[in-house]
């Protein structure tokens, strides 16, 4: 297949470069000292499922140079989606689809008013990876792990196509029953645990040992539930204990990107995060009070954060 991957961070880079080295042709589209780093020396994962270095790799900041891939993988901040959407026009030839790998539950729709309904595939994934250094990126935690389906949940040779490409690759990849669960559980998860080691100020073991934090977590996770239900989505009750095993299991000293970006001064995915929860549970009578106070808590270092960051980036 022929892979366009827009952003080749610690999502965009790890799953990009598995598929390179698995011989798929894979394009990288970066900017800044990783472009020049990706350049120069290639690109280096570090994983827990294996290190490997690809010496050279075909990467540009120029789109508009790159012939029409049959699919872009999208794996920019979702702050970044607007503007990244703009820059994607030129790789979208007439059988081009994109497969958004961002946090939060809008991105397909938001790439859709941009690309097409047709050209947009819903996804997500899931890894705790990161860029250690220019032209390197580190995986430190969780199974890498795909969904991905059409947006009306039917069978393609498209998604089942990419998805053999991913398996082929070494990694978990599926086309589940109903790409939108899939969604909303990862949502639950990151969401809450995002936010609240956010206002907390402290990693995965803390929140999990501390019976006020674990609280905090649980009645966070409960309200996605409830404004996912409201949503009409079949999200099972069992979502919050699925997602509190899988917390137990991290390691204790591991953040999230959300927490990183707000405490380091970056713009962060507040807004698809906990933003998200309150906006969407407002729309359909849900109260929110958690995630309320984690949105209205963390706002001013947001809009700190945002004043100097105008435009989107790919580092």
């Amino acid at each position: 297949m022929r892979i366009a991957v827009f952003g080749a961070g610690g999502i965009g880079g790890y799953f990009g470069g598995r598929l390179a080295q698995a011989g798929e042709d894979v394009v990288f589209i970066a900017r800044g000292d990783h472009l020049k780093a990706l350049r120069a020396n290639g690109l280096t994962v570090r994983s827990l499922k294996g290190d490997f270095t690809l010496d050279t790799v075909d990467v540009t900041d120029d789109p508009s140079g790159v012939p029409a891939p049959d699919v872009v993988i999208v794996a920019v901040k979702s702050w970044q989606l607007g503007h990244a959407a703009q820059g994607m026009m030129p790789l979208m030839g007439k059988k081009t689809y994109a497969l958004p790998l961002l946090n939060g539950v809008e991105a397909a729709p938001q790439l859709a008013a941009v690309l097409g309904a047709d050209a947009v595939l819903k996804g997500m994934a899931k890894i705790i990876s990161r860029i250690g250094s220019p032209g390197e990126v580190q995986h430190v935690g969780a199974e890498p792990y795909v969904a991905l389906g059409e947006p009306d949940n039917q069978p393609s040779d498209r998604t089942e196509r990419l998805r053999d490409a991913l398996e082929n690759a070494g990694v978990r990849a599926e086309v589940p029953p109903n790409i939108d669960v899939a969604l909303w559980e990862k949502f639950l998860l990151v969401t809450s645990l995002g936010g609240v080691g956010a206002v907390t100020r402290a990693p995965v073991g803390v929140l999990r040992e501390l019976a006020e934090t674990r609280k905090m977590l649980e009645e966070a996770m409960a309200e996605i539930l409830q404004v996912a239900h409201a949503n009409n989505i079949d999200l099972d009750q069992d979502a919050i204990p699925r997602s509190l095993r899988f917390l137990d299991g991290l390691p204790a000293n591991g953040t999230t990107s959300l927490q990183r970006d707000i405490l380091e001064g970056r713009p962060s995915e507040l807004d698809a995060g906990s933003g998200a929860v309150v906006r969407l549970g407002k729309e359909v009578g849900i109260q929110t009070p958690i995630h309320d106070f984690i949105h209205r808590s963390l706002l001013p270092l947001e809009h700190r954060a945002r004043a100097g960051s105008l435009t989107w980036s790919l580092d």
